[in-house]
């Protein structure tokens, strides 16, 4: 418990140095929010106004420490371009963004695990250079350009699955899942070469183990002993790659769901920016370091559950 109590702190230092950068660099970018606000029609004296009511004209420490009081009692501003609280909008477009994130990594879980312990059980043959070639060249594509061309192939092409769109989950959650296989391969297909390789390299290790020689000397099958002994002993660095990779993914929703249209946080950072909604920008990159925090302490809470060894 007291590695964990440390864990946390260090955390929520993290996520107060990385709120107080957010502000920061919001508050710095060029421009004014009081012309979104009152247009471009407005005179000197209403914007100056305008912004002494809103509290712009104070020191950039005491805006941060009124903003983050806000903050934490759920109050993330209010939209300059629909006077929505920040709040709601984000209630809206998290679960979107937590749907893509989550779908691509159980695709990267399920095509990567696999891959890498055939690809290692197989070391050198045809297969392990098929996959690792595989693995390469999906590393090699960006985000972007393999989104066009998966709606090139499978939507203008095959026509079968729609380019973009999307349909809350329960609306309709078939449909739903219909208009996310693109995206998800768009995102999960990196990370699970990603995961193959660490999955490849762990087990590589594993195999070599004495517990591994003494399981096979005992005459218990091959593939129980990949899977019982050697793979349950290499999941904590493929757990490591999945809890770092989730930042990443979040980060590739921003390309994503502008690619596909999707109504999610990425897309909603991309708005804020261009209609200089601040508010809005500074409370969903607020949103996405909380979820990425959680996510790498979720992780080492279950270094402990996959292996004893590691001490809470």
């Amino acid at each position: 418990m007291k590695r964990l109590g440390g864990k946390a702190i260090q955390l929520g230092t993290v996520l107060v140095l990385s709120s107080f950068i957010v502000f920061a660099i919001g508050a710095l970018l060029p421009g004014d929010p009081t012309i979104t606000i009152l247009g471009e029609n407005a005179t000197v004296q209403q914007r100056e106004q305008l912004r002494e009511t809103l509290g712009l004209n104070d020191p950039l420490p005491l805006r941060y420490l009124r903003w983050a009081g806000e903050a934490l009692g759920g109050d993330l501003g209010t939209s300059l371009r629909t006077q929505e609280p920040v709040a709601a909008i984000l209630a809206e477009r998290v679960p979107v963004t937590l749907q893509l994130t989550f779908l691509s990594i159980v695709l990267a879980i399920f095509a990567g695990i696999p891959l890498g312990v055939i690809a290692a059980r197989w070391r050198g043959g045809a297969v392990d250079l098929g996959i690792g070639i595989l693995g390469l060249s999906s590393l090699a594509v960006p985000y972007f350009w393999l989104g066009i061309l998966l709606i090139l192939f499978f939507s203008i092409r095959l026509g079968w699955i729609p380019p973009s769109g999307h349909v809350p989950f329960f609306e309709d959650p078939l449909q739903n899942l219909r208009l996310m296989i693109l995206p998800v391969l768009t995102v999960g297909t990196a990370m699970a070469a990603l995961v193959m390789r660490q999955t490849r390299t762990a087990m590589l290790e594993a195999l070599s183990q004495d517990y591994v020689r003494t399981a096979r000397a005992k005459g218990q099958s091959e593939t129980l002993t990949v899977l019982r002994h050697a793979l349950r002993n290499a999941l904590n660095p493929i757990v490591t790659v999945v809890g770092l990779q989730f930042g990443t993914l979040m980060g590739g929703a921003v390309v994503t769901e502008t690619i596909f249209s999707i109504p999610g946080l990425g897309r909603l950072v991309v708005d804020g920016i261009f209609n200089r909604d601040l508010a809005v920008v500074q409370g969903a990159i607020l949103t996405i370091v909380l979820c990425v925090v959680a996510i790498n302490l979720l992780t080492d809470l279950l270094y402990a559950w996959l292996d004893p060894r590691v001490k809470l």
